[in-house]
């Protein structure tokens, strides 16, 4: 006599063959594809699908069941979003690993430190050094149409590229690097201080220009306003700056303390040879020497002097500014033989 198949029977035989099944893709997911430890860097493409993920994974030997793969994605919505950028997988990992990895979105990134005070040129070499930028990308930083997109009225990008310490994923775009640290400069010169800006009738490039010269000059921060008032009392009254980072910034080869032909090359930066500021920052100063260019002290102050300790002497005229350099300078070092400015 034939048996005849009740429900609950094929339902025990569903239940059975779905339990195997699970096993199978659970057995794929916890075992590796080799034991071999080779690590391997995996790029995932922006805007990639999950199926291009699996099948780039698949491709470079770093898991070996696809479906099971797809299978863990819907389940943990992973197939939903996916970070693009570089990853570090090794074949030896179980495709759970691998997963969690692609989840977290553990991509490659490097640590980017910018002091204050940095120049393009050292911004550059951070940069290059983990193959962020090369020439051709580089050419973004004095890119008008590039600065135009980034509402930036300056010659480059020197003085808008915040120095704070970053982290930028292998492979990222150099215009989303760019931007990123000319957003961060913005986030600290902020409303409230462009507001301030505007009370003094400042442009953000003039404000990021007199900052960075601030920040080439000062040493401890309680000097920043009062050099600050210095350059502010001499712009009022027409005088020239006469700073001398500006003169070394404007030199094509630099040389480690200003010569007295220097200070009679004529060049956009040369505050000894032209009126106001130079058109543009000469490095990137920090929140401090923004605020000092915004906030001057309240003093009379046209000269300063450096004392060859980290510290400047500072005078109203030109007599007491004379004395203080033959005090200070009596030794050698000079106007042309010292890095800091002497204002005369």
């Amino acid at each position: 006599m034939k048996k005849s198949w009740k429900v609950k029977d094929i339902v025990a035989i569903l239940a059975s063959l779905l339990f195997v099944g699970a096993l199978i893709i659970f057995s794929y997911l916890i075992l590796p594809v080799s034991h071999d430890n080779v690590w391997k860097e995996i790029e995932i493409p922006e805007g990639s699908s999950f199926s291009k993920v699996v099948t780039i994974l698949s491709d470079e030997g770093i898991i070996k069941n696809r479906f099971a793969f797809h299978v863990l994605g819907r389940v943990t919505k992973t197939d939903r979003s996916m970070k693009a950028g570089f990853y570090n997988l090794n074949s030896s990992m179980s495709p759970l690993e691998i997963h969690d990895r692609l989840r977290k979105g553990m991509i490659v990134e490097y640590s980017i430190m910018i002091p204050e005070g940095s120049g393009m040129s050292s911004i550059r070499r951070k940069l290059a050094d983990v193959e962020l930028v090369d020439d051709d990308s580089w050419q973004l930083a004095t890119d008008s149409a590039f600065l135009e997109s980034l509402n930036i009225r300056s010659p480059s990008l020197e003085g808008y590229l915040y120095p704070d310490t970053y982290k930028f994923a292998k492979g990222a775009d150099p215009r989303h690097i760019f931007s990123i640290m000319v957003q961060r400069m913005r986030d600290q010169f902020d409303e409230t201080l462009m507001a301030r800006a505007r009370e003094l009738e400042m442009t953000e490039n003039e404000v990021l220009t007199l900052a960075s010269i601030i920040e080439k000059e000062a040493i401890y921060d309680s000097e920043r306003p009062l050099i600050s008032a210095v350059y502010h009392n001499r712009l009022k009254k027409g005088m020239k700056l006469q700073a001398d980072p500006t003169v070394l910034y404007g030199v094509k080869k630099r040389w480690k303390r200003i010569r007295y032909r220097d200070l009679r090359r004529v060049t956009p930066y040369n505050t000894y040879q032209i009126n106001g500021l130079p058109p543009g920052p000469i490095a990137s100063p920090g929140i401090q020497s923004i605020k000092a260019a915004l906030y001057p002290a309240d003093t009379d102050y046209l000269f300063f002097v450096a004392m060859n300790n980290g510290k400047h002497f500072f005078s109203t005229t030109g007599e007491e500014h004379a004395e203080a350099v033959d005090l200070y300078q009596r030794n050698g070092y000079n106007k042309a033989r010292n890095g800091k400015s002497k204002i005369n």
